[in-house]
């Protein structure tokens, strides 16, 4: 029975995201520079996972650093996060030239974020990103 409450629960779960993502779609539709609107949705659409979302999530991701002159940190953190995630999907099957190039960039200004920001946690990001394979 337990197994059963629990498989309702991650299906309420799932389609609540959904409706989520629905719901920031329409945001971003009414104010498309709100670059808030396009994290969220980012966010809600790498929450979901699968290939697809995942790319989807990329873009917005590049959306909100773009729309935010490369100064959002969750922005920048999420295209490193997607692309790992797409990588380790793909297993290297889907290497893109403009992909390749936008988590370069994502990673290299996260590294100056916080060498200017906060000192004492770059080594732990470099670390990061270097198990993500990005740096």
């Amino acid at each position: 029975m337990v197994r059963c409450e629990n498989t309702n629960l991650y299906d309420d779960f799932f389609a609540r995201y959904k409706q989520a993502a629905f719901c920031y779609e329409e945001l971003i539709l009414a104010q498309p520079t709100i670059p808030l609107y396009h994290l969220a949705y980012a966010e809600v659409l790498y929450t979901l996972g699968g290939l697809e979302n995942l790319q989807t999530a990329k873009k917005y991701y590049a959306s909100t650093i773009q729309l935010t002159g490369g100064k959002n940190t969750r922005a920048l953190f999420g295209v490193c996060l997607c692309s790992a995630a797409i990588s380790q999907l793909t297993k290297g099957r889907n290497k893109e030239e403009e992909s390749s190039e936008l988590q370069s960039l994502a990673a290299e200004a996260l590294m100056k974020d916080y060498k200017r920001r906060a000192p004492s946690m770059e080594a732990l990001v470099a670390g990061m990103l270097k198990n993500m394979k990005l740096s």
